[in-house]
């Protein structure tokens, strides 16, 4: 795509909104008073968006968050603009809006962002670093959700038969699993054993990428797995989807980051009690729930976090386990940043300590 044309000084300060695409990107240049003088499209490549913008002055850009927009956030910056990456389903006016287009969304970025930026709910990425790493932690996760697939539906297709897999791990799904199941089962299910097992030999080599990520870039992870439940995993991909401990005053702000605090809806009299938000990183709070249910179980070792877990569950009915385990992920949540941000060491039976002082 060609440049855009040099605008003219008198006419800013400048406001642009970038509506990204996966081939193509929209956007909007506003002026000082608010009126749209600019409009085109640009290839979504670093190419692209270079020869788009080498002729803007250093202003202020708006686009969306999506599959493109770190690296672009990154190119922006890099070149001297003000980058605001919004989060459109914070902003009603994009997500809920009845004439949605590219051109619209551009020029709706532009107008809040020449507004209010806080409006876009702005969001910021990490580093191209913590991006490259955490893109083996992601690739993982997909061949696990993959290997879980294919186990459920080996063991659902035996089942049709009348025949079962012997109740294994899934690190421990093998193709000798079908040596015990007769001639025409055998022969369907084990290319699919196969597969599982040499998606198992991947997941183990990333599995050995992440330790050596670990111990060659982030010694800080120590401080985390001291935590009973909290392993490399999940230490380091807390430490890289957080990537700055600093970005957060109060460690209570991290349960709510991660969308593990309940909505609210209160009005009047009615508090009514509501699931979490949700928001925030999905699989760094899947991790988390997974390690809290490590601490409320049989080989969880005593701590005051286990033993605030088991209290809760004790109380508030038929699924107050579920919502305990909802509550130590979040209070987990919290005492890793505070681990990671002070350099403290983990002492488990402090409240004990503290009592007998």
């Amino acid at each position: 795509m060609r440049a855009i044309q040099i605008l003219p000084v008198d006419a800013g300060p400048f406001t642009i909104g970038l509506d990204v695409g996966d081939r193509t990107s929209r956007f909007c240049v506003l002026n000082g008073t608010g009126q749209c003088i600019c409009e085109s499209s640009l290839s979504t490549t670093i190419s692209g968006l270079r020869r788009a913008v080498e002729n803007l002055p250093k202003t202020r850009i708006a686009l969306e968050v999506g599959v493109h927009s770190p690296w672009m956030s990154r190119e922006l910056a890099k070149s001297g603009f003000e980058v605001i990456v919004a989060n459109p389903r914070r902003v009603q006016l994009i997500a809920a809006s009845s004439r949605k287009d590219d051109r619209m969304d551009a020029r709706t970025l532009a107008r809040l962002a020449r507004l209010d930026p806080n409006l876009l709910a702005p969001i910021r990425h990490r580093s191209s670093e913590a991006q490259a790493h955490l893109m083996n932690i992601r690739a993982r996760a997909v061949l696990v959700e993959s290997r879980t697939k294919l186990i459920n539906a080996a063991r659902g297709l035996v089942k049709s038969c009348g025949e079962r897999l012997p109740a294994k791990d899934s690190g421990q799904v093998r193709p000798d699993l079908a040596t015990h199941l007769s001639a025409s089962s055998r022969n369907a299910i084990l290319p699919l054993l196969t597969e599982i097992d040499n998606i198992t030999k991947r997941i183990s080599e990333y599995d050995r990428q992440l330790e050596e990520i670990a111990r060659g870039r982030y010694p800080e992870l120590a401080r985390l797995k001291q935590v009973n439940g909290v392993g490399t995993l999940v230490a380091l991909t807390f430490v890289l989807t957080l990537e700055d401990p600093n970005r957060f005053s109060s460690s209570r702000d991290v349960g709510c980051y991660l969308g593990l605090r309940p909505r609210r809806r209160d009005s009047g009299q009615s508090q009514p009690q509501l699931r979490i938000s949700k928001e925030g990183d999905s699989y760094l709070r899947q991790l988390l729930v997974q390690s809290a249910h490590h601490i409320l179980g049989p080989f969880g070792r005593d701590s005051d976090l286990r033993r605030w877990g088991m209290q809760f569950a004790e109380h508030g009915g038929k699924n107050a386990k579920r919502r305990a385990t909802v509550a130590v992920a979040r209070k987990l949540a919290v005492l890793l940043h505070h681990l990671w941000k002070s350099g403290a060491e983990y002492d488990p039976p402090w409240n004990d300590k503290l009592k007998a002082a």
